[in-house]
């Protein structure tokens, strides 16, 4: 049948929009390896309407469809399964900006235009895109709206869904819907953008966009700053958000073991370090001597050690480096495990102490590497071997239970397991286990009515249900592993 099907499909779209064996693999795995898979075959759609068109062909076939962005996903949500029978449908060459609107602070473009080139497309209208994060150079604004990316600007301008103002999305069924007026307001009925945000390309294709800009701050300074403890950090960021407002852009959080990842540090290091970044339409003159009085009151008042301010745009670019290269160094470094948790800024530095003391109770020795969107709740809460032990060996003997710690510590103090990355295959289980049971039925319930044959993105976000008795269980993806994220 596979044959019957290719054939139907290159005689229906051709061969450039259709690709096997080789000319197929670079789709077939994500890039950090964990979930590679093997396509029937890649489709790449022209347009809308080629969309529509292949969703309906892999109706009439009975194959179920992965919408793939720039496939930099971290939790296996955008790569075939390893059945040889799911068609990935990559959104690559969708990528024109449709509309760039100064009046309306507004720029629609289209699913598979990388972020960077869409902010770089503001920029030269003198306007700002706020939505930032480190694959910025190579996902794409459907994957981010997808997954409702978040990225170092959350603090001041929120998450890809507080920035976007309408989508347009194929349905599982073929159909077209399109809200792509770029209205701040608009009560009509449900809203149904909030629900295909996030939705991991479950529930529909997401090929265009429209997203808020801003005008361009006249000045962006950063600030390296060193601290003793969790606590002294979360009471600088409270008092730069009473001193800056809005001003406050970033403030990005990076702990002892993070800042040894640099053989020879550049800046000053301590138990914490913060990059804080202050964004503003004042002149860099006024911003610079506001944000320098700042920093004098607080190392005066001891909360801080120490404080490095940018003095020009290629030292602000430069400590932004050191933040970025973090994932990266993690991984020349021999890699750990990894989760991706949110908490309430109040209960941050007790979650870390309750973590840290039970983690080393289990393992004595081992290296939490914690970094990340402190000025959000956001944190990358990494777990490396003791010095000597690989990092295989410490997944096998202790992967499983450190992440239920680290998740049951953040549970106890009102937190999520997934802050930014998503579900995908790595947490759907998990998602099982801890979502509120009616969050979970009312979930299947909007699965089952947009997409009632089950054909896009299976077996990602939602956990099997569990078979009734006397019912035959249905098989599941047992194998995938469900303890290490992000």
């Amino acid at each position: 049948m596979s044959l019957n099907v290719l054939d139907a499909l290159r005689r229906r779209f051709g061969d450039a929009q259709v690709l096997q064996g080789a000319e197929a693999a670079p789709f077939e795995h994500d890039w950090r390896g964990q979930f590679p898979g093997r396509a029937l075959a890649v489709l790449r759609p022209r347009d809308v309407a080629e969309v529509q068109a292949m969703l309906r062909a892999a109706a009439a076939f009975a194959l179920s469809v992965v919408p793939q962005g720039g496939n930099t996903g971290l939790v296996g949500g955008s790569t075939p399964d390893d059945s040889g029978q799911q068609l990935v449908l990559s959104l690559r060459r969708l990528n024109r900006v449709r509309a760039l609107s100064r009046d309306n602070l507004s720029l629609t473009a289209e699913a598979g235009c990388v972020l960077a080139d869409l902010q770089a497309a503001a920029a030269a209208q003198g306007l700002l895109l706020p939505l930032s994060l480190a694959a910025e150079g190579s996902c794409t604004l459907g994957g981010n709206l997808a997954t409702n990316a978040g990225g170092t600007q959350v603090l001041r301008w929120g998450n890809a869904r507080d920035l976007c103002l309408g989508l347009e999305v194929v349905t599982a069924d073929g159909q077209v819907w399109s809200d792509l007026d770029g209205l701040r307001k608009d009560h009509r009925g449900f809203n149904l953008r909030d629900l295909f945000i996030g939705s991991e390309g479950c529930l529909g294709v997401i090929t265009a966009g429209v997203m808020k800009l801003a005008p361009k701050p006249r000045s962006r300074l950063a600030a390296w700053i060193t601290l003793r403890t969790l606590s002294d950090a979360m009471a600088v960021l409270a008092q730069a958000r009473e001193a800056f407002a809005e001003g406050l852009s970033g403030f990005e959080a990076m702990g002892a073991e993070v800042q040894a990842l640099w053989d020879a540090p550049p800046l000053p290091t301590a138990p914490w370090a913060v990059l804080l970044e202050l964004s503003s339409a004042d002149p860099e003159d006024v911003s610079r001597a506001r944000l320098e009085a700042f920093l004098g009151e607080e190392l005066q008042a001891g909360r801080l050690q120490n404080a490095v301010l940018s003095q020009s745009q290629a030292q602000f670019e430069a400590l932004w480096a050191l933040r970025e290269a973090i994932p990266e160094a993690q991984t020349r470094a021999g890699g750990n495990l990894k989760h991706d948790i949110s908490l309430p800024l109040s209960a941050l530095p007790a979650f870390c102490e309750s973590a840290a003391q039970q983690l080393q109770t289990l393992c004595p020795g081992l290296r939490p590497m914690v970094f990340g969107h402190l000025g959000d709740g956001n944190l990358h809460y990494n777990v490396a071997p003791p010095s000597g032990v690989t990092l295989a060996a410490f997944r096998q003997q202790h992967g499983d239970a450190i992440t239920q710690i680290v998740f049951d510590a953040v549970a106890a103090h009102g937190g999520s397991f997934s802050a930014e990355h998503g579900i995908g295959r790595l947490r759907r289980e998990e998602l099982g286990r801890r979502l509120d049971p009616v969050a979970l039925g009312l979930m299947r319930q909007i699965k089952q009515a947009l997409d009632p044959a089950n054909r896009l993105n299976p077996g990602r976000v939602l956990p099997a249900e569990q078979p009734r008795a006397g019912a035959t269980a249905q098989p599941t993806n047992a194998g995938d592993d469900q303890r290490y994220c992000c």
